[in-house]
């Protein structure tokens, strides 16, 4: 006698498929990780949102700290040795250090910095020189009332107060200010730069490659068209 017909008798399931024969629809992965990752990678500092701080270049030196530091003494000695020319305007990057070589410096220089103490001031201008700190925008918070300040000689300062605030610290250290406007150099002592100017002989835009040594220009009309403005 036959068997029984499979799919017959008190077995027979009702309609639909059977318990566990089909998976439940899920959205199609995406990504490399097929959505393991939520997109954030596999391990790194990416994936776990731990940025480092701005300037971190992995553990080796920093570039602001491989560029060497110019206080006054290394300026004088640069002078004397003919290295810098004192009747053309000085273009520094670095923090001057304002208490060396503060009683030896005699050079009458047009500086400018990014950093200046007072007393740095007072002997640069004791000699008839002429200190600009400057740095380019945008401005961190905390630096905008040095570079607002007369007395820091910020270059966002309203040059009219600059004559107070130089007679003001000339009493302070006991100093005599020369009259530079009858200054032979009085040219290169008056010279300004763009606040979009980086170096002194770079027109407003022109970035500096340090690591491959090119200077690069602007190309785009509406960019040359912001800069000439």
């Amino acid at each position: 006698m036959a068997g029984p017909v499979r799919g017959e008798g008190p077995g027979v399931r009702g309609p639909g498929p059977a318990s566990g024969s089909a998976s439940k629809l899920e959205r199609r992965r995406r990504g490399q990780r097929r959505g393991r990752k939520c997109g954030r990678g596999h391990k790194g500092e990416r994936q776990r949102g731990t940025r480092p701080r701005p300037g971190f270049e992995g553990g080796q030196s920093p570039f602001y700290l491989r560029i060497p530091k110019c206080g006054l003494n290394r300026l004088q000695y640069l002078i004397d040795l003919g290295r810098v020319d004192p009747t053309e305007p000085i273009d520094l990057t670095q923090l001057v250090s304002g208490r060396g070589g503060a009683d030896t410096f005699k050079a009458k220089v047009n500086i400018e910095v990014q950093l200046a103490s007072e007393l740095a001031i007072a002997s640069i201008e004791r000699n008839g020189g002429v200190p600009i700190p400057k740095r380019m925008l945008p401005l961190p918070e905390a630096l905008v009332p040095y570079y607002t300040d007369a007395r820091d000689r910020g270059y966002l300062a309203d040059p009219a107060g600059f004559p107070e605030a130089r007679l003001e610290l000339a009493k302070k250290y006991h100093c005599i200010l020369p009259d530079t406007a009858k200054d032979q150099l009085f040219k290169m002592l008056s010279t300004r730069k763009d606040p979009r100017q980086i170096f002194f002989g770079l027109a407003p835009g022109w970035v500096v490659n340090m690591a491959d040594r090119k200077i690069l220009k602007p190309t785009q009309e509406k960019l040359l068209e912001y800069y000439r403005s």
